[in-house]
Formats: structure tokens, C-alpha cells, sequence
């Protein structure tokens, strides 16, 4: 008995991350106004990379896996954009009350990526997106072909093929 209610509840859970998925996938990046890190408002509508991928990073100060996962791209970052063209857009889901972190953590890692701050979180709504880390990969039409949840060592090897898939025009699974 105990087993049959495990596995709806996995069952479950598949069928929500599937339905999540599928409300995202090859839809454009929604329209809402997040700050620069100097306080400044950007429209997530001009989010673009000339055609080439883009990765969309929710994140925050407090997220010890978020950080994780951004330090792991940083390391590679170089050479993803060489080989791929790819753009990474860290977006802070930090309320008003930490938002004035997120620019000391960005300087002290040395990210060298587009960081937006979403202190009232309109944008992590609008992409349905229920905790962080949480990742998206945009293409060059600018649809949302692919994300993920959470953050595991070794998950940003993964997201470098997918990375490398959407460069070259390929579906993603």
C-alpha cells in the first residue's frame, strides 16, 4: 500500500514538472520590468543575443545552490560564449530588503554576466518559476526551448549540451 502512494505521488510531481514544461516551452520571454543592478529598469522583452542561445539563471543571495551553479558556469563561461555564441542572464529574485547584495555578490564572484534584479519577483511569476535555482534556455527566436530545477555538481556539464544543441538549431529533450 505504502508503495502504490509513493508512486503517485512521484507520479504526481512528474505530472506537474511535465505541465510546467509544457507552459514554457516555445513561448517568448514575457514582458515585465526588472532593475539593473545600478537601479535602473530594463523590460525582460529586450532580452536578445543576435540569434544565439541565451540562459535565464533565477537566483538569489541566499541560495547557496544558486551560487554554486553560477560560480560552475563562471569557470566555463568563456568558452561556452566562444564555441557557441550563448548569453547568461542572472536574474536576483531578491526582495528590497537584500537587493543591495546582489551587486557586492556579483563583484566579489566576478560574474561577467547580465544581472537584473527582480525585487517584487513579477518576472519569477511570469515564468512560473517556484523556487530557485531555476534555469531556462532561450533560442535564438527567442523561445523558452528548455529549463531546469535546482542544482546538482556536474548539472552545468548537461547544460552546456543543451547549450550546444540549440546553437545549432536541434531540439532539446
Amino acid at each position: 500500500m505504502k508503495k502504490k502512494i509513493l508512486i503517485s505521488f512521484a507520479s504526481i510531481a512528474l505530472l506537474l514538472l511535465s505541465v510546467s514544461f509544457i507552459q514554457n516551452s516555445g513561448r517568448p520571454i514575457p514582458s515585465v520590468d526588472v532593475k539593473t543592478v545600478d537601479g535602473k529598469v530594463f523590460n525582460t522583452s529586450k532580452i536578445s543575443n543576435d540569434g544565439k542561445p541565451i540562459i535565464i539563471s533565477f537566483w538569489a543571495t541566499w541560495c547557496k545552490p544558486c551560487k554554486k551553479e553560477l560560480d560552475a558556469i563562471a569557470e566555463e563561461y568563456g568558452e561556452w560564449q566562444k564555441e557557441t555564441g550563448v548569453k547568461l542572464i542572472a536574474i536576483s529574485i531578491d526582495d528590497a530588503r537584500s537587493s543591495s547584495k546582489v551587486a557586492t555578490d556579483v563583484k566579489s564572484k566576478g560574474w561577467e554576466y547580465d544581472v537584473y534584479i527582480d525585487e517584487n519577483q513579477d518576472f519569477k511569476r511570469a515564468m512560473n518559476v517556484n523556487n530557485v535555482p531555476h534555469t531556462f534556455v532561450v533560442n535564438g527566436k527567442g523561445e523558452i526551448v528548455w529549463q531546469h530545477n535546482a542544482y546538482a555538481e556536474g548539472d552545468e556539464e548537461h547544460l552546456f549540451e543543451v547549450v550546444k544543441k540549440v546553437a545549432k538549431g536541434e531540439k532539446v529533450d
